[in-house]
């Protein structure tokens, strides 16, 4: 029998074996390692329901307590550092070291929310008006839901949840079905960190769960990461219902190589950032820009590092050899991809490092594409277009910087940019004019600290108010503002005489 993944419910792990399930694939070989239940309404109120008790006793613990469980759990993470790397790659297919920056990126908003005490301090003035003093208050919002794609199963969650508890707010957590396992591993080192019972719940689903989430009367904010279409879903129906969102989508992220860029180094973030996590991130860089000479200068020392690149199975820890890169999250997603390249060579692209014929000796049945470069994309093509999704990097070329941020601000997304030169001046210019909340220069992914907002344009995101740093304070919070005038002075001689 597989595993049957758990819900987590007021402090409870519950299997659930009425429901129906899915399959959790381990990508490397294609195997079934667990079924993942689908919930609906009913594991969605019981969720809702533990939060929402556990809310006023919660919100009445000291912001310095609240922090305290999360420096056990920093320590705890660290403590379990490599098994909660090991379920990562086991059902995601991330190499080892890219397992480790996703658990080790979600650390830094644990380590973020340690400090909640002092980011919670609000302001004051004195004397707003004669006698009259002013201040203001950040207060939790309630019942918090996060909803969580496939990419990264460690940092998206940590991305929304501790932040969200450290304010004072109780959380339901919704992971990906593709990714359950590191949700429920991370929820049980939070059980061990001393969090009460009903503060944090997972309950695993399809979008039965999703719409019970986004239109459940006790549920006050939802954040979400996935694609751009179920963003503006989540975004227009949770808004409708009255609760707060944010959603960050989908992208299309270009970088500029200008003619005076160092080619090494450029060639060496293209292919971190076009090839890193199989190119299943948002913040891949999908679009490499050369302008004029730039492309006959780079592209065969392009081509040369994408052959390079070694793909095998993740699933086997140190010291089993370890690849450069590992396979997509699953057959139909590899079909997706696969189906993209070759509208791009129907459209008279030309694919100069193909990476479709990728084999595993060991492992036949993976969901394996290596590192492919598609060299004369064109705008109007599909392939241009579409968020691909995987370890495929697009070459167009642009005449001039100007065309080349044209090219980058026609797309309707808008999550990051960047640009490799030695030209203060065009690097100036092209941070000034680029259309894109992240931008990179000589820098390949412009993924923000935990302490900075991960700031989506457009179609990258829906709402107002980003994921991370000072923003998602204000996003788990609501401001009060205290207005204080006393009268008369009969409080005994101790006044004044």
């Amino acid at each position: 029998m597989l595993p049957r993944v758990p819900h987590y419910l007021a402090g409870e792990w519950r299997t659930s074996p009425e429901l129906a399930s899915t399959p959790v694939f381990n990508p490397s070989t294609g195997d079934v390692i667990a079924q993942c239940p689908a919930g609906g309404a009913a594991e969605v109120d019981a969720a809702v329901a533990a939060a929402h008790a556990a809310f006023p006793a919660w919100r009445e613990t000291p912001a310095v307590e609240r922090a305290r469980v999360f420096f056990r759990y920093r320590q705890l993470i660290e403590q379990n550092f490599d098994r909660l790397c090991a379920t990562v790659s086991r059902e995601h297919g991330k190499t080892l070291s890219e397992a480790r920056g996703d658990v080790h990126r979600g650390l830094e908003n644990v380590e973020y929310a340690c400090g909640v005490p002092t980011l919670l301090f609000g302001d004051t003035l004195e004397n707003l008006a004669r006698g009259v003093d002013c201040e203001t208050l950040n207060q939790p919002l309630g019942v918090c839901v996060g909803i969580t794609p496939f990419n990264f199963p460690a940092m998206v969650p940590m991305w929304m949840f501790p932040l969200a508890l450290a304010c004072g707010n109780t959380f339901v957590l919704k992971p990906s079905e593709k990714v359950p396992l590191t949700a429920v591993l991370l929820g049980e080192l939070l059980e061990q960190a001393g969090l009460p019972k009903g503060v944090f719940n997972i309950v695993h689903g399809g979008r039965p769960a999703v719409d019970a989430l986004l239109t459940h009367p006790q549920v006050r904010a939802v954040s979400f990461v996935g694609s751009t279409p179920i963003a503006k879903y989540i975004y227009e129906t949770g808004t409708r219902h009255g609760k707060r969102v944010q959603a960050n989508g989908g992208a299309k992220n270009y970088i500029v190589i200008m003619p005076d860029a160092d080619i090494p180094k450029s060639v060496e973030a293209l292919a971190t950032a076009a090839f890193g996590c199989a190119g299943e991130r948002c913040m891949a860089g999908s679009t490499a820009l050369t302008v004029g000479p730039a492309a006959e200068r780079l592209l065969p020392d392009l081509v040369a590092a994408a052959r390079a690149i070694r793909v095998g199975r993740t699933d086997r820890p140190a010291p089993a050899p370890q690849p450069d890169m590992g396979p997509l999250i699953s057959a139909p997603h590899r079909e997706r991809v696969l189906g993209l390249v070759a509208s791009g060579e129907a459209e008279g692209a030309k694919v100069v490092a193909d990476g479709r014929n990728a084999r595993v000796a060991d492992a036949p049945h993976g969901f394996y594409l290596g590192a492919t470069v598609v060299d004369g994309v064109r705008a109007d093509m599909t392939l241009a277009r579409e968020e691909v999704f995987g370890p495929v990097l697009n070459v167009m070329r642009m005449d001039d910087l100007d065309a080349a941020i044209a090219q980058a601000n026609a797309s309707a997304f808008g999550n990051g940019a960047a640009i490799f030169t030695q030209s203060g001046r065009a690097a100036r210019e092209f941070k000034h004019r680029v259309k894109a909340g992240m931008v990179g220069i000589n820098v390949g992914v412009p993924a923000t600290m935990a302490m900075f907002p991960f700031t989506g344009w457009d179609d990258s995101f829906y709402g107002d108010l980003h994921i991370q740093g000072r923003e998602a304070v204000q996003f788990y919070t609501q401001q009060k503002v205290v207005t204080t005038r006393w009268f008369g002075g009969d409080v005994g001689d101790v006044w004044k005489k």
